[in-house]
């Protein structure tokens, strides 16, 4: 058994020998022949790195918005609503604090039910002295705000009962805000201007970082009865976004149901007719970033299928050239009496050394791009996972094997009396 593998490794390394030096010979035909397979790979290591990082990206968003938190608000969450469908919503009555309360006294399964407003819709100007945040939006938000959602106080403190309760003109403000209008100095214990209001801040919130070109630290959090003093519209026209978290994660669909039954209750909701009310859970976020990067998936499967396409038949083309170049050689290695099995391994071998070249330049070529993107548009991240330069070459190798199966056939059966009188 030893015996047979030693002669097969033989053979298969006087192949790639073999194979290299005929790439040597022509490299401007090699270089062009690989150019589709180059292409295509590239593409096949950019679409799994751009899904990849994208993948990574919603998870950590997810993490972010809370893996158990659902939403419950005015407008259905869609990345695509048409006229009609937000003109519908438009009419929607409001959801209310009063809807808030009703859903703790009703599900003893939620461990923090929160609501706020928000005001992301217009340019407000938040200022320090001579400095001014860039374009923050402002929420207003009831005591329950940490407990119903991810983000926490990182300095200072949260509002107090009382200051929710009397309206008190007190402010928390994102890190990004931070960083614009307190450059040096603690925020805690000094004044911002809201839009001309004045505001005494009590605390900075820990920094989220940057969600798909977003920025969840750029933002000033009021108590809801300041929010509303100052920005009633707001309310009239959304209403509040509620936010509920169940206690035990297994009790997530059982807390949906629950939330669903009483607000259909409390807005007079006919059994026969849809929610007049959006729900947002995880499992629907999900849902709408398969939307997304399924496209982009099967935009760029197309695009790296037509160029490897492209890639094979260039290779299958080269070897069948290649056949006819080498007649009288295949005509003298089987009077010398090689088999069919070694001219096929021989140009098979050579195919696939050539797809293989090109499958690590691609990759190559792959991992440079994917890590200038990352560096330079944070917007659009990207990950390579450490499979798919495997992954690449596995196809790349694949194609030499399918389109150079034909030309290795085809000259294992010429003649060899025939091969060796060819001009």
């Amino acid at each position: 058994m030893r015996r047979y593998l030693d002669v097969f490794r033989r053979g298969f390394w006087e192949n790639v020998r073999f194979a290299l030096e005929s790439i040597r010979e022509h490299k401007l035909r090699a270089g062009l022949t690989t150019l589709g397979i180059v292409v295509g790979v590239t593409t096949v290591m950019g679409m799994v790195a751009i899904v990849s990082g994208f993948n990574n990206n919603v998870i950590g968003n997810l993490q972010a918005f809370g893996a158990n938190r659902i939403e419950f608000k005015k407008y259905e969450e869609s990345f695509a609503s048409g006229d009609s469908d937000y003109d519908e919503q438009k009419k929607r009555h409001n959801l209310t604090m009063e809807d808030a309360e009703a859903l703790r006294a009703a599900v003893p399964e939620a461990l923090a039910v929160s609501a706020l407003v928000a005001h992301t819709d217009a340019v407000l100007h938040v200022k320090h002295g001579n400095l001014e945040a860039n374009m923050p939006y402002t929420l207003g938000v009831d005591d329950w705000y940490p407990q119903g959602t991810s983000y926490n106080v990182g300095h200072g403190r949260f509002f107090t009962p009382a200051e929710i309760a009397h309206s008190a003109p007190v402010a928390i403000v994102g890190a990004d805000v931070k960083d614009a209008i307190f450059p040096l100095e603690d925020p805690v214990g000094k004044d911002i201007t809201v839009d001309g209001a004045h505001y005494r801040v009590v605390g900075v919130l820990a920094r989220k970082g940057e969600q798909f070109g977003w920025s969840p630290d750029n933002k000033v959090v009021l108590p809801y009865g300041t929010f509303a003093r100052q920005f009633p519209f707001r309310i009239l026209e959304d209403g509040v976004h509620i936010s509920v978290v169940p206690r035990r994660s297994e009790d997530l669909r059982l807390v949906v149901d629950k939330c669903v039954s009483v607000l259909r209750q409390r807005r007079k909701v006919p059994f026969n007719k849809p929610n007049d009310f959006g729900v947002t859970t995880p499992d629907q976020l999900i849902s709408q970033f398969k939307q997304i990067t399924g496209g982009i998936t099967g935009a760029m499967v197309f695009i790296a299928a037509l160029s490897l396409l492209i890639g094979g038949v260039g290779v299958m083309n080269i070897m069948l050239v290649s056949v006819t170049e080498r007649t009288r050689e295949i005509g003298v290695r089987k009077a010398l009496g090689a088999l069919r099995r070694d001219i096929i391994g021989q140009f098979l071998t050579e195919a696939v050394t050539l797809s293989c070249l090109g499958g690590v330049i691609g990759v190559a070529i792959g991992i440079g791009i994917s890590a200038l993107i990352k560096a330079n548009v944070p917007a659009l991240p990207t990950d390579i996972p450490l499979w798919s330069p495997v992954v690449g070459l596995a196809v790349s190798m694949g194609v030499g094997i399918f389109f150079g199966a034909y030309p290795a056939v085809k000259a294992s059966r010429l003649d060899p009396i025939e091969a060796l009188r060819y001009e």
